[in-house]
């Protein structure tokens, strides 16, 4: 059956339970998922006494103190003061700043997806435009927020007045200007206009400040009316049994958020030089607006026109609707649970792999052979810190499709002598996930392992990677080190959906203190990012910043000057899954090409071939072929009691005591001699 004639009941494909050697770890989050409940129609009382008072009767008002998430990762808990009125949750600092109107952000409840943790005492809201993570206070005693759950179906009749006028200034910064362009997933793909206009910049809410620390508008919103309809029977109690027999090695990693209750900590893991405040300076907001307009109307960097690189320039064929696909179902029958046992339809993914998704962070190799002939290290870093952000600007324009996931052994390289340097990524594991890649020029190494955490909270999927990314510069001994920020994709089930960045990122060179870099994406604000260069005494030496999605300025060089600007996407982007020029280079297999790559390269893939060429439904016959076979694979190994061994990666440890896989050095020496096929012959 194609997999375009399939229902959003049989596009669902069961998951599977894994075996033994999952271990501990995996059974713990297995538990934490059977914590979690969606909340949907339960009887309408009120929480814990001294948590939320009741003043009037349902729909009244509760409020009370309870601790938030802060609004980066990995920050910690805060206390904050939270008032639910007819519908809408407010919140402050104080119950004092909430009655004098100094409120830090407010949410329309009828809008959200709750999740609820009873066992650590947390409930999460989902409302699509914003998330809010919040716990009761050790001291008080967890008996649930049904009074959250009495507003989902709270009659819009009744809350008007108040809803009314808290979204009022939000309505025409909407990512929709009707019910119907919010469609569920069985909507219509929107034109290539649309989507144009649907992109992080144009969808993301607007606040009247980009220094607020949550949206202050429920901007991106939608109306009640075009609110996500569940299936009849997902909006009773959905189940949160686990699931089934065997599971599936090449399928999606998205789990729940399963966080211990021992995440109380502040401590964010970026050392003191992260002074993450949960507002950013007010004069700091207003230089972000000069960057803005300083990288609008730049000359001095204009973007960049296509190179001529003698590769192509279109897909074998475009990109196939997906609106059918019931991602509602598939994901609201399965809240809670590790969602790497659910095999998706093919018609979700785009024709490249992750390993060549993170190839595309080397688009802007050009920075660092900058970074490399510039003898000033505090301009240096800002070059670094460029490229870093550099490496997030294909997000822009790919929130439709999702790449398809390695399988183990899996490779990928790319050589390429038009920006002077040489690729190669392996998938090392499977449980938990990495992707090792390893790039060399004559002026950078570049290399990283990447852990994903997908997290999916109702109606967004929150993307957390814990692996660091690693550059060298030869010429000055440099070795610079960073995180990654969060990648969040809204409005999952919409059309409409988008796709932001947001955390702070903070690059160190292990090799001397005589600078640091600190950046922040910031959320809900148009795609902005703000940077500084700090001298050992924390002096800032530079500041930078713009929108990751349009280039970066930098007003304290001796030229002050916008740095980068992205390249021009091709007009005919949407027909071809947004892809840039660069990425529809990525999988391209010429015939002189073909015998020089080991068989694991992901060029040789069949499924992804197949959809790349438009044949949707034997591309999703040959995806199940492909981890059939790799089931297969992995029960023969334990059949012998052995493990899999990563074949150009090996395992070591950082210095600060990280587990990482950098390379082995053998890829490039086999592929030369003897090569690949006169090896396999020999073997």
């Amino acid at each position: 059956m194609s997999s375009l004639d399939k229902s959003p009941i049989s596009a669902f494909k069961p998951g599977h339970s894994r075996n033994n050697s999952s271990g501990s770890s995996s059974r713990h989050s297995r538990q934490n998922s059977r914590d979690w409940e969606v909340v949907t129609d339960l009887p309408p009382h009120v929480g814990a006494p001294g948590v939320f008072v009741e003043k009037n009767s349902i729909p009244g008002v509760c409020e009370g103190f309870l601790m938030k998430k802060r609004k980066y990762p990995l920050q910690g808990w805060h206390k904050r003061y939270f008032m639910l009125d007819k519908g809408v949750l407010r919140y402050a600092k104080t119950q004092q700043d909430l009655t004098r109107g100094k409120e830090h952000g407010f949410m329309d409840v009828s809008l959200a997806v709750m999740s609820v943790n009873k066992k650590s005492s947390r409930i999460d809201l989902d409302a699509g435009h914003n998330l809010y993570h919040l716990k009761v206070c050790r001291s008080q005693k967890f008996l649930g927020f049904s009074s959250f759950s009495s507003f989902s179906s709270f009659s819009s009749s009744s809350s008007s007045s108040s809803s009314s006028s808290s979204s009022s200034s939000s309505s025409s910064s909407s990512p929709s200007s009707s019910p119907s362009s919010s469609s569920s997933p069985s909507s219509s793909p929107s034109s290539p206009s649309s989507s144009s206009s649907s992109s992080p910049s144009s969808s993301s809410p607007s606040s009247s400040s980009p220094s607020s620390s949550s949206p202050s508008s429920p901007s991106s919103s939608p109306s009640s009316s075009s609110s996500i309809n569940c299936p009849t029977e997902t909006r009773s109690r959905l189940s949160l049994a686990e699931s089934m027999a065997e599971y599936f090695d090449a399928t999606e990693v998205i789990v729940s958020e399963n966080l211990s209750e021992n995440e109380t900590s502040d401590e964010s893991g970026l050392s003191d030089v992260t002074t993450s405040n949960s507002e950013p300076e007010e004069g700091h907001a207003a230089l972000s607006r000069q960057y803005r307009a300083s990288v609008s109307n730049a000359h001095d960097v204009p973007s960049a026109a296509p190179k001529e690189t003698g590769r192509r320039t279109v897909l074998p064929g475009r990109c196939t609707d997906n609106s059918h696909i019931g991602i509602l179902s598939i994901l609201y029958n399965n809240i809670g649970k590790d969602l790497s046992r659910v095999s998706m339809p093919v018609a979700l993914n785009e024709p490249l792999n992750f390993l060549q998704r993170v190839s595309e962070e080397l688009e802007y190799p050009e920075l660092l052979d900058i970074a490399n002939h510039t003898d000033d290290p505090y301009q240096r870093m800002v070059y670094v810190a460029v490229f870093s952000i550099s490496g997030y600007a294909w997000a822009s324009w790919r929130n439709r499709y999702k790449p398809f996931n390695p399988v183990l052994g899996e490779t990928y390289e790319s050589v390429r002598e038009d920006r002077g340097f040489r690729y190669v990524a392996e998938q090392v594991s499977h449980h938990p996930p990495v992707s090792a890649c390893h790039a060399e020029s004559e002026n950078f190494t570049f290399w990283q392992d990447q852990r994903w955490k997908n997290k999916f909270w109702g109606k967004s999927v929150e993307i957390v990677s814990t692996g660091m990314v690693n550059v060298t510069l030869p010429r000055y001994g440099d070795h610079y080190e960073w995180n990654k920020a969060v990648t969040c994709i809204h409005s999952v089930f919409s059309q409409q959906r988008w796709l932001e960045h947001y955390g702070d990122v903070v690059i160190r060179n292990l090799k001397n203190d005589i600078c640091t870099c600190k950046m922040t994406f910031l959320k809900s604000s148009k795609n902005e990012v703000q940077g500084v260069v700090l001298d050992k005494a924390g002096t800032v030496v530079h500041r930078f910043g713009g929108s990751w999605h349009e280039g970066i300025f930098c007003d304290t060089l001796p030229n002050p000057q916008c740095i980068w600007k992205p390249n021009v996407q091709p007009e005919d982007h949407y027909e071809y899954y947004g892809f840039s020029q660069y990425a529809r280079e990525q999988n391209e297999l010429t015939p002189e090409l073909r015998p020089l790559l080991p068989p694991t390269d992901t060029r040789f893939r069949p499924d992804q071939r197949l959809l790349e060429e438009g044949k949707v439904a034997e591309a999703d016959k040959r995806k199940d072929e492909v981890e059939e076979k790799q089931r297969e694979r992995r029960k023969e190994l334990a059949k012998r009691g052995e493990e899999h061994i990563p074949r150009f990666f090996r395992k070591t440890q950082d210095d600060a005591g990280r587990e990482v896989w950098v390379s082995n050095g053998t890829y490039w020496k086999i592929r030369e001699n003897p090569g690949f096929v006169l090896e396999s012959r020999q073997n």
